[in-house]
């Protein structure tokens, strides 16, 4: 980050012409003397002061519009996540583009979840785009009549599901995505509760950073092709 430099000041920033004049007119030159005072020094707790308030700003902003940390409370997005995993969260990507089919998302409570007096944020995978239609069935998720191969997941999901039961054509609206679990049969998601907003999504889980054995990027964008 780049700070603006103070400029030094010049004679006639600090001492106005006609005092300048004045002086000529009234008071011996001296040798060796300047007619620029000497700056005070400021006092050092204030330069503290100004130091933390710049960072607090700062660092205020780049969790709000930036990235932040967060951490997996739970084993939905198991094996991919595990509980205690810390990530950094990119929030500002969606401010651009859309989310894409793989992406991990967080996101705060829809609609049904804050009746459901739900609070925190959650995580988990966007597996239908706006437009499409899904299906689970035969431990297999279908995309528009598709098998969707899922190389993430240890565990086929053992229901049976289709997103008929959200809207009567099973088509996720505009501007809203269907997201699962990794952890397919203990998982609050979607074919729960419904879909998800994109003003409701908080940004995308890129990079984990604790623990030190496990650092580096989530997982590669799933190759669905």
């Amino acid at each position: 980050m780049d700070y603006e430099q103070p400029q030094p000041e010049s004679e006639t920033e600090t001492t106005p012409a006609s005092e300048t004049n004045s002086e000529q007119h009234h008071q011996p030159q001296t040798e060796g003397n300047s007619s620029t005072p000497v700056p005070k020094a400021e006092n050092p707790w204030i330069e503290t002061l100004k130091t933390i308030g710049l960072s607090a700003v700062l660092a205020f902003g780049i969790r709000s519009f930036v990235a932040e940390a967060r951490y997996i409370p739970s084993g939905s997005m198991l094996p991919t996540l595990h509980i205690d995993d810390r990530l950094i969260i990119d929030k500002i990507s969606y401010r651009f583009s859309n989310p894409v089919r793989g992406d991990i998302v967080v996101f705060n409570p829809t609609a049904q979840l804050e009746k459901e007096k739900f609070k925190d944020a959650f995580i988990k995978r966007v597996i239908g785009l706006p437009g499409d239609r899904i299906d689970v069935k035969d431990g297999k998720v279908y995309v528009n009549g598709k098998v969707l191969t899922e190389k993430y997941l240890d565990e086929a999901p053992a229901y049976d599901w289709s997103s008929t039961a959200l809207t009567p054509d099973g088509i996720v609206p505009q501007g809203h995505y269907l997201v699962l679990g990794d952890n397919r049969n203990n998982s609050y998601d979607s074919h729960y509760w419904g879909f998800v907003p994109k003003d409701k999504i908080v940004g995308k889980a890129t990079i984990r950073f604790w623990p030190i054995d496990r650092v580096g990027g989530i997982d590669p964008q799933p190759n669905y092709q």
